[in-house]
């Protein structure tokens, strides 16, 4: 059965909690799975959530700070003991190569599996499957950050009263979508267009054109919110964004479930972030994430 969600692996800002782990977010997108920013921790947590490294088909990495790449060595090392049977693909922002090359060699151990580097060095398309399209876009961080977006290609879907009246049924239908013509019978005469599925998976950033981009009609979207509104200062210093900021985009956007994460320590009360992010104007489906939360991809409209 084909599955889409997100597993939330650790939600702390910069140092972990008695509570939260450093960054770690795994998708699951029907057979492969994408694993994001692991930080310190990141292997254990995936003990806990129940996720293998066989889980994991690539590994991205927005940027190199600690608590979104320190656990890259751990999991790196447990792809190659477990002995997963296929290529793993590693994106990451070729401005830290050097701090890449340390975690994938920061101890001996025996390679057995095929890690394919990809870095990013612009926006624009970073892979293109069947399934999906992965992107990157720049951010606005004080190091190179990138933030990812995941296109699932638009398909068609059939409509039954039309192909009623049109008098196709049975093994003609697969033919017809198979061919896109049966007689004088057009596939778009019998169908619609169904919108492809987006995620999209936006780290430490200010606000900026980059933001919007990846946040562009989600249906679900991963983004930071380290500090609450009153602290919107610290935020830009930082190159952070607000629960307030995070909601705005994600309503400007047409986000359908909005999943707030990456929380300052100095905070306590996790309900003050989606009070805000409510009070943003977002009326669509919201997590404040917690460790090991499960996400799933909203279903199709």
């Amino acid at each position: 059965m084909s599955v889409r969600e997100l597993v939330v692996l650790g939600t702390a800002s910069q140092v972990p909690t008695r509570h939260r782990n450093h960054n770690g977010y795994l998708l699951r997108w029907d057979g492969e799975g994408i694993l994001f920013d692991p930080g310190e921790g990141t292997q254990r947590q995936m003990l806990r959530a129940g996720v293998a490294a066989h889980d994991l088909n690539r590994i991205c990495v927005t940027h190199f700070h600690g608590d979104h790449s320190l656990g890259l060595a751990g999991v790196i090392q447990r792809i190659n003991l477990d002995q997963v049977p296929h290529e793993v693909t590693a994106h990451y922002p070729r401005s830290g190569q050097r701090f890449f090359d340390r975690l994938r060699y920061a101890t001996a151990y025996r390679e057995t599996v095929p890690l394919t580097e990809a870095p990013v060095a612009a926006d624009g398309p970073l892979a293109v499957t069947g399934a999906y399209t992965l992107e990157a876009r720049r951010l606005s961080h004080p190091v190179e950050s990138y933030g990812y977006r995941l296109v699932e290609p638009d398909g068609r879907r059939m409509l039954p009263e039309r192909l009623a009246a049109h008098g196709v049924r049975g093994p003609d239908v697969g033919r017809l979508q198979r061919e896109g013509r049966l007689g004088d019978v057009t596939l778009e005469d019998v169908s619609e267009v169904r919108r492809g599925q987006r995620f999209a998976f936006v780290m430490d950033t200010r606000l900026c054109d980059g933001v919007y981009a990846l946040a562009e009609g989600c249906d679900l979207l991963v983004i930071e919110s380290t500090f609450l509104d009153d602290d919107v200062e610290l935020a830009v210093e930082h190159g952070h964004l607000t629960a307030g900021q995070a909601a705005a985009v994600a309503r400007d956007a047409g986000v359908r479930h909005l999943v707030l994460t990456h929380f300052s320590q100095r905070y306590s009360e996790p309900e003050e972030f989606e009070r805000q992010a409510r009070a943003a104007g977002f009326e669509g489906e919201l997590s404040v994430a917690h460790d090991l939360l499960r996400v799933p991809v909203p279903k199709r409209r």
